[in-house]
């Protein structure tokens, strides 16, 4: 444990030294990450978006180790940073390598989100987690829980956070640019893989190459199909969290930290093509959540509409809540009392104050945020250095996934919820807590 603990001071000594050139005049150099003692990552989920989080680490640091459920994923990473050790089973490089180790990026299906970042912050280090940070609103609270016992630095990978457009969007709404928000609406065209239909029938072969016990995790155990993996598990209720999970932690993103959107009263699925077969999430649905005051800002509710084309068109954004604005795949409308805030960019970067004549003259506040310049995973090292937190550490990350997921739930449970944050309970449903939080498979835990 010494060791760590000095390796972690070492790093946030480097941090400070080079504060110190920069405030003195000087340029910092590149050696002040600490010459030879980079940040040392292991990267859990090395295909798909796991594939360029690998390579921001390998940008910032070390790769020691890589670690996928496909070996041709793993190969073909492998090939860039040949020096890394290779794991199928995160538990196993995680004991093995814990000494070599500072961070940790996570990337793999929500399912297994929490069972490797909650393993790796328990062992002391630092982590990046894909959005949405987990499968439950269960995990989520204990992955806050962990990283503020361990003061570890953390980061969940929706990088719109870092966008200077998103910062100076939350200033504007805060400062009251369209005054006390009453509702917000939040729309996305995913899902853009299979979902709304049965489990398949038929029972493969587990191809050489899949390590397919290692990718159910703590899942459930059934059997191998292609139609699982890899991309498809979003759709899939045991291992993705639909469009919600996917979209929502960018697409509401903004509204969240301005709006502090957290502990709502309630959640409702208002309507919905339905769950199939206890197996995939809805083709389309449209979710409504109830919010009261937050400190002096007013009750408001948000409702969440995904399925793009499939949504039928009586249950989309009114047209007339854009006022005139053409209605894109995605995007996020926020209704005040002074007007509105529309953004049709999926990270809130962009957006528009409506309508526009009378805010042709709008004089934007002066920021009071940081601005990074879109560095995102910059901002999650500076923050491993003893830097400022980054935007997105797990205390906020975990509340919006908290409110994300409580979405997932009131949908999976088929009815209106009234929840009771504190205690994490829907108190008039006691049959949700099946999807508040759920039993792991033997072999793994959080």
């Amino acid at each position: 444990m010494k060791r760590r603990d000095d390796r972690r001071t070492f790093l946030k000594q480097s941090a400070l030294l080079s504060a110190g050139l920069w405030a003195a005049g000087g340029v910092a150099p590149r050696a002040a990450r600490g010459a030879n003692e980079e940040i040392r990552f292991a990267s859990i989920g090395v295909g798909g978006k796991g594939s360029s989080d690998t390579d921001d680490a390998g940008r910032h640091g070390a790769i020691v180790a890589l670690c996928d459920v496909d070996d041709n994923a793993l190969g073909k990473k492998a090939e860039k940073f040949p020096q890394a050790a290779k794991y199928n089973d995160f538990r196993k490089m995680l004991e093995e390598m814990t000494g070599s180790i500072d961070a940790v990026t996570v990337s793999t299906a929500d399912h297994t989100h929490a069972a490797a970042s909650v393993m790796a912050m328990r062992l002391g280090k630092h982590c990046f987690c894909q959005k949405p940070l987990t499968w439950s609103v269960h995990e989520a609270r204990t992955m806050r829980q962990v990283a503020t016992e361990k003061n570890l630095a953390t980061q969940m990978g929706n990088q719109g956070t870092a966008h200077d457009g998103f910062r100076e969007g939350i200033e504007v709404l805060r400062s009251g640019g369209i005054g006390p928000v009453r509702q917000v609406h939040v729309w996305t065209n995913r899902p853009i893989w299979p979902q709304g239909i049965a489990f398949p029938t038929e029972t493969p072969g587990i191809p050489n190459h899949v390590h397919w016990y290692e990718f159910l995790g703590p899942a459930p155990d059934r059997a191998y199909h292609p139609a699982y993996a890899p991309f498809k598990w979003r759709g899939w209720l045991d291992y993705g969290t639909g469009a919600l999970g996917d979209m929502a932690c960018h697409t509401l993103n903004i509204a969240f930290h301005a709006l502090e959107l957290v502990d709502p009263k309630s959640v409702e699925p208002v309507a919905t093509s339905g769950i199939v077969d206890n197996a995939s999430f809805p083709a389309w649905s449209v979710i409504r959540w109830e919010f009261g005051p937050r400190g002096e800002l007013p009750p408001l509710t948000m409702t969440w509409y995904d399925g793009g084309d499939n949504l039928p068109s009586d249950k989309r954004v009114a047209e007339d809540l854009l006022q005139g604005q053409e209605r894109p795949g995605s995007g996020l409308l926020l209704v005040g009392d002074g007007g509105s805030f529309f953004s049709q960019n999926d990270y809130g970067s962009e957006y528009v104050l409506l309508p526009k004549e009378k805010f042709a003259e709008y004089k934007k506040p002066e920021p009071s945020l940081p601005r990074v310049g879109g560095r995102h995973f910059t901002e999650f090292c500076d923050a491993i250095r003893g830097g400022p937190k980054s935007m997105s550490n797990f205390d906020a990350a975990g509340r919006m996934t908290e409110t994300v997921l409580l979405g997932v739930v009131a949908l999976r449970a088929g009815k209106k919820l009234e929840w009771d944050a504190a205690n994490m309970k829907a108190t008039n449903c006691p049959e949700a807590d099946a999807f508040i939080r759920r039993e792991y498979r033997k072999g793994w835990t959080l």
